[in-house]
């Protein structure tokens, strides 16, 4: 199990270092768009927390 919640945790980390290299690379984003990326961030970091609590128990 520890298999799959390692991998888990390496593809979430994965989408939210793309995310980030998007948002702070890109110039000309809307303010729209930067809210909408911030709360998938969120949400992805949600996951990997909660993955990573669960790997621990």
């Amino acid at each position: 199990m520890h298999v799959k919640i390692d991998k888990a945790i390496e593809y979430y980390t994965f989408k939210s270092n793309e995310l980030l290299t998007f948002v702070n690379s890109n110039q000309n984003l809307t303010i729209d768009k930067i809210i909408e990326c911030g709360e998938e961030l969120a949400i992805l970091e949600n996951k990997i927390t909660a993955l990573e609590v669960a790997k621990e128990n």
